[in-house]
């Protein structure tokens, strides 16, 4: 079972990843070439971005999965008609994007208006709903290979990129937009052949509206959900630059953001990686199997979250080769251990996924990032952008925990998931990493080995189940 996690996450869920992860390591080279400012004005414009972004395919990703795990005969028509209705809706939805980019731009980006909006905006109306069903196809029909070329080769371009725009050329932030649109049009062009010629899955713009509705019924709820995991990771830059904060300061949030940011993506991969393995746990009445992948998970992802936290103070200067932006690293900290929440996150809100009970899913995402929103908004302006990461900390745990209270969830669950127990542990760790990565190597080695041994049991008792 742990060579399956580990292979499905690393291949289905973390190869999409590639072109956002490599970017990381890079940094000790592009970051020679790049100011606070630059990394304000990408942090801020990426948030607006990502606030808009939760409607480019309305919900309709979860369809496509459940089409394709519980009709695997059946889905084409389906899949055909989704596929014309998200191309065709792309054409508004690019123009909206157009129009908030437009009146969001910084002064800072006075004489780069159209450069910034057509390299968000191009990837999207072009091939947009392709790459979308083209990733959830091989995803789900558990096919590594095709995905795992592809974003292999978008990582390289990517970084290859990004490295000539950004450190050759001194392009400052428009490197960042250029080198990510180049890459997302080759990913997402990729995917048009084997799509549309081989698997004949070509959109059907005379779609039939009733199908269409009825399937936006499902879909749609989860847009506020997705809407509320903006809130709590995009909306605080948004914030900073509406109440005051210091371009510099939004920086420096953004310089923490960066190295956390793969920590998220890992997460979201892993996620990806078992989705497909927890819906056919519970399509096969395997309950505990889903509960032990949920507990691995959670296991991998605690304790690899808290290692990199207790020796941030290291990794934060070797990859920030900025010393100014290197003050950061406490923030790093909490961000990082705020991501632990994704594994109990998904053992609750996959099951509610797989039964279509979306309308719940607003008390759960769009609760907490509300919540984090009004957060942002009182305490930011008394105590600067840091705080912007303790409230972000808030928001997930009780996103990854709420979900096991409620009554839905517990209608179809049957196996005990412990969830105090695996929050109170999260905030124990997360004091002790703060603390703990102040102290000298050799403490610090002695932790290690403690929390490796202790993860080794773990992984050890929850590795053994019915396949």
């Amino acid at each position: 079972m742990l060579k399956k996690l580990f292979s499905h996450t690393a291949i289905y869920g973390l190869a999409p990843q590639i072109p956002k992860i490599v970017g990381i390591f890079i940094l000790p080279i592009t970051t020679k070439y790049l100011t606070k400012t630059d990394f304000g004005i990408y942090t801020v414009l990426t948030a607006i971005i990502a606030a808009v972004s939760i409607f480019s395919n309305l919900g309709l990703n979860i369809v496509l999965g459940n089409m394709l795990i519980k009709s695997p005969n059946q889905y084409k028509w389906g899949w055909r008609q989704i596929y014309g209705f998200l191309t065709l809706w792309n054409i508004p939805y690019c123009i909206f994007l157009g129009l908030i980019i437009y009146i969001s731009l910084p002064p800072e980006t006075a004489g780069n208006t159209w450069e910034i909006i057509i390299s968000n905006v191009a990837p999207v109306v072009l091939f947009g709903a392709t790459s979308l069903l083209g990733t959830t196809y091989y995803i789900y029909k558990q096919k590594p290979l095709q995905i795992a070329l592809r974003s292999t080769a978008t990582g390289i371009i990517t970084m290859g990129l990004n490295l000539l725009f950004i450190a050759y050329y001194k392009m400052g932030y428009l490197g960042w937009f250029y080198s990510g649109a180049i890459g997302q049009l080759f990913f997402q062009l990729s995917y048009w052949i084997p799509l549309n010629l081989k698997l004949g899955m070509r959109p059907i713009f005379n779609f039939k509206w009733s199908f269409i509705k009825q399937n936006l019924k499902i879909s749609l709820p989860t847009v506020p959900h997705y809407y509320g995991g903006y809130l709590i990771n995009s909306s605080d830059r948004v914030v900073m630059d509406k109440v005051g904060v210091g371009i510099g300061d939004t920086g420096l949030y953004g310089a923490a953001s960066q190295i956390a940011n793969p920590v998220q993506l890992a997460g979201v991969a892993a996620g990806q990686a078992i989705n497909p393995i927890l819906y056919q746990s519970y399509k096969e009445k395997k309950e505990k199997n889903a509960r032990n992948f949920v507990f691995l998970f959670q296991i991998l992802l605690l304790s690899g979250t808290f290692l990199l936290s207790i020796w941030i103070k290291e990794i934060f200067p070797f990859l920030i080769k900025n010393k100014e932006l290197q003050a950061a690293y406490p923030t790093a900290l909490i961000l990082i251990m705020s991501y632990s929440y994704r594994a109990m996150y998904y053992g609750a809100n996959n099951r509610l996924f797989y039964y279509e009970k979306t309308k719940v899913l607003l008390k759960i995402t769009f609760v907490a990032g509300l919540a984090n929103l009004l957060l942002n908004i009182i305490f930011i302006p008394i105590w600067g952008y840091q705080v912007a990461a303790y409230t972000t900390f808030a928001a997930l745990m009780y996103m990854g925990y709420i979900g096991y209270y409620l009554k839905v969830f517990k209608e179809t669950n049957k196996e005990d998931y412990y969830p105090m127990f695996w929050l109170i542990l999260t905030i124990i760790l997360t004091i002790s990493a703060y603390f703990i990565c102040e102290l000298s190597f050799a403490w610090r080695s002695i932790v290690t080995t403690i929390t490796i041994a202790a993860a080794i049991i773990g992984i050890i008792k929850y590795s053994k189940i019915n396949e």
